[in-house]
């Protein structure tokens, strides 16, 4: 998109070498729709793209949440329904970007980490935590799909063991926890959340970017075989391929929304 593109659903803004960018939709908890998917892409590449920058910034706006992953109230528009493979290869194109962006990343998460917006966390190079941030999966409660390299790559952040009770059991952390696992760099007070990723941002500004270019691209070429055979073909495709005609994921939704637990007795 051209440089003089008018973002809806996120704030860009550079100064000082650090380019922050803030999902805006803090009534939903700073959810993603395709729309906010397509302008955090556009966002990651233009930071990545720019010589001004030396860091990038990922964020929510307010202090409840960093991002609540996809806002499933809106699973139901035409945007989804339209093709759901389409929406995947978004978010998809999205983890890429934030994956292949050379210019060092941080997460500052300022609230609730879940779902999609875990991800966002866990894929950016560095993350540092409010004391009052929650982090969690939550698919298989919502029978929301994740597939490919940004499942296992938690593994690579966490360990097997631990990314599968993530995955598999949908718990919530606290950031003390995450801290612990090695999920997050650091933990600070809300009012601290700010100054902290300053002075990360100021390091890492202070250092060279042509050598911290080259060491993101050791850690992804270390284990780039896997991403591309994961993102080659499609686990969900090969496992139910008509998952999003089966009405699983519509249960998963509607429970959610209405509050209740979601019966899949059906589908086992």
């Amino acid at each position: 998109m051209p440089e003089d593109h008018t973002f809806t659903d996120i704030l860009y803004d550079v100064e000082g070498g650090v380019a922050r960018i803030t999902i805006n939709r803090p009534d939903k908890l700073n959810a993603f729709t395709p729309h906010t998917v397509r302008e955090l892409t556009v966002a990651f590449e233009r930071a990545g793209d720019d010589a001004r920058v030396g860091v990038v910034v990922l964020t929510g706006a307010g202090e409840r949440a960093f991002c609540a992953g996809g806002d499933v109230s809106t699973e139901n528009e035409e945007s989804y329904l339209a093709g759901a493979d389409s929406f995947d290869n978004l978010v998809k194109g999205l983890y890429r970007a934030i994956r292949d962006c050379l210019k060092p990343t941080i997460a500052r998460i300022n609230g609730y980490a879940i779902g999609g917006g875990h991800h966002l966390a866990y894929v950016c190079d560095l993350s540092i935590a409010a004391e009052h941030a929650i982090l969690g999966q939550n698919g298989p409660r919502v029978a929301s799909p994740a597939e490919g390299w940004i499942v296992s790559h938690l593994w690579t952040v966490i360990g097997m063991k631990r990314a599968k009770e993530m995955w598999l059991l949908c718990r919530r952390y606290s950031a003390a926890q995450a801290l612990q696992w090695g999920l997050v760099n650091a933990v600070v007070p809300m009012e601290d959340l700010d100054a902290e990723v300053a002075n990360w941002a100021d390091e890492l500004l202070a250092l060279s970017p042509t050598v911290l270019k080259l060491l993101k691209k050791s850690f992804d070429d270390s284990w780039s075989w896997l991403r591309e055979q994961q993102d080659r073909y499609s686990i969900l495709n090969q496992v139910n391929p008509g998952f999003f005609e089966s009405g699983e994921q519509a249960e998963g939704a509607a429970a959610f929304l209405e509050k209740r637990k979601p019966d899949f007795s059906g589908w086992r």
